[in-house]
This record gives C-alpha cells, structure tokens and sequence, in this order.
C-alpha cells in the first residue's frame, strides 16, 4: 500500500470541542471512549503518519504527566525554548498533512475501469474509506490497528512515543485484542443505523457468545451468569491485630543446627519408635515359633471310689453283691515335637493305689504302675519341611523385614526434618525479606510526600506508594504465618510430645548449607541406589517368604505316611490277702464228708485253711512296684504304619498355585520398582543441576534487577520517570530477591533428595543402626569441621 493511498491519523489534545471548525467537526467520530472525553479522533484517514508522533509525544506529556512536564521544563531555558520549538514546528507540520488528507478525502479519485466493480465496496474501515454518519458506530467497534492507538485506549505513556511496528507486504496489521468482524469478498458489510439508539442489523453478539473468536468459526456457548454473590463487597475498616507470633516468645530463640535437629528426631521421633517396637514385636514372633520345640509336660491327679453290683461268684462281691472300690490316681505326660525330620513324640507314666472288697483279689492295696513311650515319625509329607520349619523361616524374614522398615522410617524421618529444617530457614529468610520491602516502600512513600510538598509531583502518587505498602504488608503477615507453620511442622518431628517447653521458644536454624551441588555419574548413583534402597529389600524378603511358602504347599500336596512305634513297661505290687476255708467249696464238702462220717461211725476230719502262693517279687508297696516297672519286667512293643491320603487334594493344590502366581506378581514389583528407582534417581539427579541453574540464574537476576532500581530511582530524583515505573521496579526485586532464596532452598532440598534417592541418607549424615541392643538404636556419629569459605549460612541478619 502506497503513501497517497495511506490515511492520516494523529490524536490531539483540546480542552474544548468548540474549538474545531465546522467543518472539522463533522470529520470527528462522535464516539469518544470512557475516561478520554477531552481526546477527539479525526476519523477520515485511519492510517497515523510519522510525522506525527513528535506532537503527540508532546501532547501527551502535556496531559497526561504534569509532574514530568515540570521536571522537564524546569532543567533550564535553552532546554525549554528547544522543546517549544519542535512542538510548534511539529503541530504547522501535522495541520499542512492533516488539511491535504482532509481534502483528498473529500474529493476521491474515481476508480478506472481496471478497479474493482462498484458491486463490492470498501469496508467501512479500510484505508481511504470515508467516515460518514452510516459507518460511524461500525468505525467505533473496529479494532484501531497499530502500536500507539492501543496505548491510547488504555493507559497514558509515560515513557514518549513507542516506533511504529514495521509491515511487511502482503502481511496484515498487528491486532490490538479488541474484536474484529471480516467481511467476505463480493458481500455488502451492514452499516450501522445514523441513530445510536436503534438496533443495528446483522447478527451482533449476544449474552453466551465469546466475543474474540477467530474468523470463520462459530462461537461457543458460555454458561449462564452466576447470581450475584455480596456484590459491591468492602471489608471494614478494623484494628489490625498483634503482631507477635502465637504461642511463641521470639525473644527466647533457640539455635537449632541440622544436625541437633536430626538427633532429636532420631532420640524422640513417635514414628520411629513405632518401628523400633516392631523390630521387637517381630523378634518376639521369631522365638515364638521356636518355642513349637519345647517340650510340653502336663499331669493329672485324682480320687475316685466306685461301687459295682455284680451276680458273678467270680466276681468276688460276696454276700453283697456289690464291689466297692477306692483308687487313687496320678498320671503326667511330656510331649513335643522334634526338630529333626519333623517327628512328635510322648511319654506317659501312671500309678496308682487300689483298694478293693473283692474277694477273690489276692493283693489288696495293690500299686500298679505304667509307662508308654510313643513316637511318630513322617515318611513323605512333613519329612524334610513341615509347618513349624516353615513358622520359623517366616519369622526369621519378618525380622529381616522389620529391620528394613525400621531403615526405611529412619530414613524417610531424616528427610523431613531435612526438609522441615530447610522451610523453616526460607520462612524466616523470606519473612526478613518482606520486612525489608516494607521498609522500602515507606520510604518511597516518604519521598513522594517530600516531592508532593515541593509541588513536583501529583498527590495521586503518595496513594500508589501507600498501595504498595500496604502490598507489602501482606506479604509480610503471610511470611509470618508460613514460619509458624514451618516451626510447627518441624518441632513435630523432634519433639517427644505436646508438653514440651520447646513448643513455646522459636527456633533459628543456624547450619550453613553448601552451594557445591555433587555431580554423581548416572550409574554410580542408580547402583548405589539398588544396592541401599530399603523398598528393594523389603522385596527380597516378600520374595523369600513366598519361596517359603510354595515350597510348604508343595509338601502338602505329598501323602501323608507316618511310622508310629509305641513301648509300654509296667510294674505291680501289693500286700497279700489271707483266706480261711469257711464258706469256700472245700469247706462244704469236708462238712459233707464229716456228717457222712458220723452216720458210718467214723472219726470226722479236722478244720483246715489254704493259702494262695503269690510271686515275691509282686509283695510290697509303692517303691516295688516302681522296681519293677523300672525294670522292664512285663514290656510291651508295637510298631505301626499309619497312611492318610485326602481325595483329589484341591486345598494344597490350590494353595501352592496361589503362592506361585504371588510369586509373579512379587517378580512384576521388583522390575517395577526397580524402574521407580531408576526414574527417582535420574529425576534427582536432573533436579540437582536444575536447581543449580535456577540459583545461578536468580542471582544474576537479583543483582540485576538491583541495579535498575537503584537506576530508575536515580531517574525519578531526576525527574525523567514516573512513580508506577519506580513501584514496578521495586516489585520485581521484591520478586527476585524472592526467586532466589527460593532457588537456594530449591537447591539444598534436591541434594537431599538426591540423598534419598541413593539410599546414602543414613551414612550421608552419620547415622548407624545397632543391631546387639535388645531394641533398635540409632547413633549418629559428631560431623567432623567443614570448611567455612564453602559454605553460605541459611538464615542471616544482612540485607539479603
């Protein structure tokens, strides 16, 4: 697009409409944007010049900076004469431009026969298009193309005149964000109605519609409005609380190294206790299911008396015919289960005092005595392993595991006080950092009270600098409220409980932190890494029960066949009874025989008694018969195969499939977590130099943005800038100051990760488990001197 067919537009500065001719009234848009009444467009040529930029320039320094005018024009005459010079040069340059294009306007060229067909007009706000009272409203809504009209429609610019953005051939203007419309080729674009009161034709947005949507596209349907919700709201205006810390005397501060910290965790820390009491619960477990091994005895003690009827002259009740009997017994077992070959055995021994009415009884009280010997011995299942074996291999991992996860508590409490530790100095240091933005800020307020009273600056100023403070002093209450929390978190994990005096004192962290990040290679770390992580062992030990497992259930699945051998031994004595022959069958037939005797005249026979032999050996008490028992002169021996075969056996088949697919799956984990590992390791390691490089950067961004406050406070005491441009200085190194701490506490938090990560967290801070203590100790060695020229304290009372 050539010059001659480029229109003209330059924005000037009246205070009165009337002051424009009648002519040029009518060129002017009527619609003035809110917030710029006194700013007129002359709206025939769209298209700015140039030329035009130096009044502009002027003019809006005249408007829009008062306080900036007056430093300028105040720096001497020869300064003020030269700047009044241009301005009124620049404005007879602009007036000659502005009449030529006015009149070009009205008298346009009539297209040649070569030109487009009358068929197809312009759009209203294309280059040389005139503004007339049908395209006028159109004209207002169409985005204003270019760099500076933009500036115009939203804030004042302080800073002079931008360059114009430069266009390439066949290339578009830049948009400003404001909605645009496109109008296709051949198609008569609807102007808008000369009243601003009708409705325009054509399809306008509407409620749901999006506005800046691309052309060609449809636009989407947004949601219904919500329903007003305390519109208009202001908070009222109250007495701002204490500011002293809840709970806690700042005065009474407590230094607290990293290393302290991390041995009061390790002395007082509930969740490692927690573990240190399963190690122990496990090692109870473990002798648990040795003490299947120990031998049971039991025994038993009674009195009984017993009253037969019997019909039996063999049962020798007599006249009767009733035995009474009295015995008492004592009886004791031992049994047990053999760790070798998974036998069981049991002893029994018995005796007992019996007396008796039966008459045909021959020791009375007798003492008989018994002892039986039982083994049984398994011949396929339960030989070579049996449930005790495998209670026992269980246990023995449970503990291996159990010290794993007392490692792996120990390790994680370590990295939360580490990190704990770490918040803790970035709350503090970040909370001296929001007091020192404060304090800057009052000053700045101070100094544009100052410059107020001197007339140089506008009141408006001292309110934007008092905004800033109150920012500030947000941020301020918010830092505070984070090292509370930090405090809190951390005294949770090195306080024993809720009743300790330390809860009230506050805590400085006074441990320097190394900037040097370590540069472990990538696979050093990842094997160290799979050498020392506890999740990797506690898997080796799910693995190892599981073997345990598969190879019970696969015992189970054998028959059952069991050698029993049983020996018995006895032994009996007693005192002997004496009998006469009266009412026996020897004494009937001599009564018989002596009254035949007398009828035959003959002499009768005389009374005899009998008495029964009994074996000496069988006479006496308790003590004999314990003597023969002892002896093994009445033994019994028997020996047995005792076979039990389950149908099918579904359960123990079942069972050891089980226990083979959760071997699998163990498998799975492990590869998984072996992955995890890796991934852990990689990402912290990336984490480490990240972080380093976020410091680097943040400093060199600080010192940076130090130097241009410090620049553009030197710049408004020279009155060549304005206050926002001071307040957003000051903002971003507010911010900057911020991101760096951040990026150093980013960095200390990677390394102990990177810690973590490797499984070297215990030895990186000196920490030992002893193992020959009934419960669980942890020790940490004393850390030997570091270099002070290497290291950067955390927190520190110099301006950061």
């Amino acid at each position: 697009m050539s010059t001659k067919d480029q229109g003209i537009s330059c924005w000037f500065s009246f205070d009165r409409r009337r002051d424009l001719g009648p002519k040029d009234q009518q060129s002017v848009a009527p619609s003035v944007r809110a917030g710029t009444r006194d700013s007129l467009s002359f709206g025939a040529p769209k298209v700015r010049h140039d030329l035009c930029r130096p009044f502009m320039a002027s003019v809006r320094l005249r408007e829009t900076s008062p306080p900036l005018r007056t430093g300028l024009l105040t720096s001497g005459p020869s300064d003020l004469r030269l700047l009044n010079a241009a301005c009124v040069g620049t404005l007879i340059l602009c007036g000659m431009i502005f009449f030529a294009a006015d009149a070009r306007a009205q008298n346009p060229p009539r297209p040649s026969s070569s030109s487009q067909p009358s068929s197809t007009p312009l759009p209203p706000n294309a280059a040389g298009s005139v503004v007339r009272p049908s395209n006028e409203a159109q004209q207002s809504t169409q985005p204003q193309i270019g760099p500076q009209q933009q500036q115009q429609q939203t804030t004042p610019n302080t800073q002079g005149p931008r360059p114009a953005t430069p266009q390439t051939p066949g290339q578009n203007p830049p948009s400003s964000g404001l909605p645009s419309t496109t109008t296709p080729v051949g198609t008569q674009q609807p102007s808008a109605p000369s009243n601003p009161s009708e409705p325009q034709s054509g399809t306008q947005p509407t409620a749901g519609q999006n506005i800046g949507i691309a052309p060609g596209i449809a636009p989407a349907e947004l949601p219904t409005d919500p329903p007003p919700i305390a519109p208009n709201y202001e908070a009222q205006s109250r007495p701002l609380p204490s500011a002293e810390r809840v709970g806690v005397n700042v005065s009474d501060q407590l230094p607290l190294a990293l290393n302290d910290a991390i041995r009061m965790a390790l002395k007082y820390s509930n969740d490692i206790d927690q573990s240190r009491i399963d190690v122990q619960i496990a090692e109870y477990n473990l002798k648990a299911a040795r003490g299947i091994y120990d031998p049971l005895l039991s025994s038993e003690s009674y009195y009984e008396r017993s009253t037969t009827p019997t019909s039996s002259s063999l049962g020798g009740a007599g006249a009767s015919g009733a035995v009474t009997q009295t015995d008492e017994t004592g009886s004791a077992r031992l049994g047990g289960f053999s760790p070798f070959g998974g036998g069981s055995y049991q002893l029994d021994f018995s005796s007992t005092r019996l007396t008796t009415t039966n008459q045909n009884v021959r020791l009375n009280p007798q003492f008989p005595t018994a002892a039986t010997l039982t083994y049984t011995q398994p011949l396929f299942r339960g030989l070579r392993f049996d449930l005790n074996r495998r209670n026992i291999e269980i246990a023995k991992k449970n503990l291996s595991l159990s010290d794993a996860q007392f490692r792996q508590r120990a390790i994680d409490v370590i990295a939360r006080v580490e990190q704990a530790y770490l918040d803790l100095a970035f709350a503090l240091r970040n909370l001296q950092v929001q007091i020192d933005a404060v304090k800057q800020a009052r000053l700045q307020v101070e100094s544009n009270q100052r410059l107020v009273a001197k007339g140089v600056l506008a009141p408006i100023d001292i309110v934007a600098a008092t905004t800033q403070v109150t920012t500030f002093e947000q941020n301020v209450y918010t830092a505070q409220e984070a090292v509370t929390q930090a405090e809190n978190t951390l005294k949770t994990l090195i306080l024993p409980d809720r009743t300790e005096a330390l809860w009230s004192r506050a805590l400085t962290p006074v441990t320097p932190v190394s900037l040097e990040a370590p540069r472990p290679p990538l696979e050093f770390a990842v094997k160290a890494a799979l050498d020392n992580r506890p999740e990797l062992a506690q898997l080796r030990n799910n693995a190892d029960i599981n073997r345990i497992n598969v190879r019970y259930f696969r015992d189970q699945t054998k028959p059952q066949v069991d050698l029993v051998g049983t020996y018995t031994v006895v032994g009996l004595a007693g005192n002997p009874v004496q009998t006469t022959g009266t009412g026996s069958t020897t004494s009937a037939l001599t009564a018989r025989v002596n009254e035949l005797s007398l009828l035959a005249g003959l002499a009768a026979l005389p009374p005899s008694t009998s008495t029964i032999t009994i074996p000496p050996n069988l006479i006496g008490g308790y003590t004999k018969s314990l003597s023969n028992l002892i002896d093994q002169r009445y033994p019994t021996l028997r020996v047995g195969v005792r076979v039990s075969l389950p149908l099918r056996n579904r359960t123990a088949e079942a069972n050891l499939g089980g226990a083979l697919a959760l071997g699998n799956r163990i498998t799975d984990q492990f590869k998984q977590t072996e992955q995890i590992i890796e991934a852990e390791v990689r990402n912290a390691i990336q984490a480490v130099r990240s972080a380093e490089a976020r410091l680097a950067s943040a400093a060199a961004s600080r010192s940076s943005a130090e130097l241009q406050y410090a620049s553009e406070q030197r710049q408004f005491r020279a009155g060549t800038t304005t206050v926002y441009l001071v307040l957003q200085r000051q903002t971003e190194l507010l911010a900057a100051r911020g991101r760096e701490l951040q990026a150093q506490t980013d960095l200390n938090k990677a390394i102990s990760q990177l810690q973590h990560a490797t499984g070297n967290t215990l030895s990186a801070n000196n920490v030992s488990v002893i193992t020959d203590t009934p419960l669980r100790e942890l020790e940490q060695k004393p850390v030997p001197t570091e270099k002070t020229s290497s290291v950067t304290p955390i927190v520190s009372s110099d301006q950061p």
